[in-house]
């Protein structure tokens, strides 16, 4: 009787590739659920930059008219209402913008990774799409417990700043929660397919077009906070 073939162990691109797939899947639930909340944070941080450059600027004038200490300077700054608020709003801001999307995808994820993991083909449709296969050490089916422990096991690769899943870069080609699910990932084939090339190098040029973007934003924001301080001198 013929053994069958010991399967591949996926590597880190090719799962990264299939995870970020199936987060693309996950993005409409993520804009349906926190759209609102998420356009009125990125609102008020817009505004509560703009109140902050415009507080500032009115404090350094005050202190540059009195001849202020920079102690004095510094006390004032820490003292004065209006920038605190504005601190207090662009940090509220920032939090929802920060923690709101993470939270509604870690909820959105666990669903989708415990319904497809623990069915009849052990992969979600990103690691379907890419001959991947999420199969137990033991050789067990999957299950839903098995696939539960799987994903909370991965919040700790996420929490390690990514050195979790660093860690399917090398062989043995298990990520931290591989490990501690005792689980692993298996493909069909060795390497990229030519489209998984291409998708993974459309990612890292969006990755820099919205630094970019970030960047000319925040300038923009700056000058034109500047600008509206300085007309009011």
């Amino acid at each position: 009787m013929a053994l069958l073939p010991e399967p591949l162990p996926a590597r880190f691109w090719v799962r990264y590739a299939a995870w970020s797939l199936d987060a693309v899947c996950l993005f409409p639930g993520i804009a349906i659920l926190g759209g609102a909340p998420l356009r009125a944070a990125w609102a008020q941080c817009t505004t509560s930059l703009q109140q902050l450059t415009a507080d500032m600027s009115r404090l350094l004038d005050a202190a540059l008219a009195q001849g202020q200490a920079p102690t004095a300077m510094a006390l004032a700054w820490l003292s004065d209402p209006h920038l605190l608020a504005s601190i207090d709003q662009l940090q509220s801001a920032l939090f929802t913008l920060a923690l709101l999307p993470p939270a509604l995808y870690a909820v959105l994820a666990c669903a989708w990774s415990l319904g497809f993991e623990a069915s009849r083909g052990q992969a979600t449709p990103g690691k379907r799409a890419l001959g991947l296969q999420v199969i137990r050490m033991d050789g067990q089916a999957m299950t839903v417990g098995i696939a539960l422990r799987r994903f909370l096991a991965a919040g700790l690769s996420w929490l390690t700043l990514n050195l979790g899943h660093a860690m399917a870069a090398f062989a043995p080609y298990l990520a931290l929660h591989d490990r501690l699910s005792h689980t692993r990932v298996v493909a069909a084939s060795p390497g990229l397919p030519a489209w998984a090339k291409l998708w993974l190098g459309m990612q890292a040029a969006a990755f820099l077009l919205a630094c970019l973007w970030l960047f000319q934003w925040l300038q923009a924001l700056m000058q034109a906070s500047m600008s509206a301080a300085l007309g009011g001198l």
